[in-house]
């Protein structure tokens, strides 16, 4: 119990939501939408929502630079929560992890626009991270263990490591002690290495950000097990942005690298520049999230 209390007292500190209006580089040209709205952005809580918007902040605003208008950065705290602004059409478009991206199995609105590519790699992976000092060696080890998941809809840090344990033979709620949602990866990181918790399920591009970032954090815990790999998460519009507008925001993103001003905000994020992604890359989340996962593999789809 005292776990769940230090853990949440920790969560409910660093999950505000912290809407901001972002302008074009002269506000005074900023243009709106044809409805008349501004152009609503959303960045899924993959990170803790300070590091979202400190990490994201200078690209939204070189996006409403290039675009000419303002951008509203949207925040909120769980995955769910960015897809129902999505499903709505109270939000234009989206930073999401493929997770939510390959759950929405019906037409909802989310249309792909763009992808990332990391450090040379469009594909990233499930870490499972424990304490430095810990003696596991293997998933088996964390048995009655306490674990850290991030969101119900997050693909690294809860819909690949319950498929292995159910691949496995087992059900999570039995095989730990007690398990906690952190809502973004950095916290499940933080959790780790201060031993609040002896294992979480992280993104490994989270985990190689913080590593890069603060490794004196990360130095903290060590990655246990690594997961096969995954098309990295998309950037998506909803269904209510015209198709004009649509291919103008991808364009922009998908020239970004080449211009001096956009590379240089790409680096701060490790992005080498953004590609156009395909449907068919996300399978294998889709996958894992079925009823019937275990039908096929997890892993061995094609992917960029």
């Amino acid at each position: 119990m005292l776990l769940r209390i230090l853990l949440l007292l920790y969560v409910l500190a660093s999950t505000w939501v912290m809407p901001a209006t972002i302008f074009a580089q002269d506000p005074s040209e900023a243009a709106t939408t044809a409805s008349g709205q501004k152009l609503r952005v959303a960045v899924a809580p993959m990170m803790s929502p300070s590091d979202t918007f400190a990490s994201y902040f200078r690209l939204l605003q070189y996006l409403g630079s290039q675009l000419g208008m303002e951008l509203e950065f949207v925040q909120r705290k769980t995955h769910a929560e960015v897809r129902e602004l999505l499903h709505s059409n109270s939000i234009d478009m989206a930073f999401i992890c493929s997770g939510p991206y390959a759950l929405d199995t019906t037409d909802t609105g989310q249309n792909l626009l763009a992808m990332p590519v990391v450090q040379g790699e469009s594909t990233y992976q499930s870490y499972v991270i424990v304490h430095a000092s810990s003696q596991a060696k293997s998933l088996n080890d964390l048995s009655d263990k306490t674990f850290a998941f991030t969101d119900p809809d997050s693909n690294t840090g809860y819909l690949n490591p319950v498929f292995l344990l159910r691949q496995a033979g087992y059900a999570p709620e039995s095989f730990f002690r007690s398990t906690i949602f952190t809502h973004s990866h950095d916290n499940s990181i933080l959790a780790v290495a201060r031993g609040l918790v002896d294992a979480a399920a992280v993104n490994s591009l989270v985990w190689d950000y913080s590593e890069a970032r603060r490794p004196e954090l990360t130095g903290k815990t060590k990655v246990l097990v690594k997961s096969g790999a995954f098309a990295i998460p998309p950037v998506v519009t909803s269904a209510g942005m015209d198709d004009s507008r649509r291919n103008k925001i991808r364009d922009i993103l998908l020239h970004m690298h080449e211009n001096p001003q956009g590379r240089a905000m790409l680096q701060e994020l490790r992005i080498d520049r953004f590609v156009v992604p395909e449907d068919a890359w996300y399978a294998n989340v889709r996958h894992m999230a079925a009823p019937s996962f275990s039908e096929g593999p997890a892993h061995g789809q094609a992917l960029p």
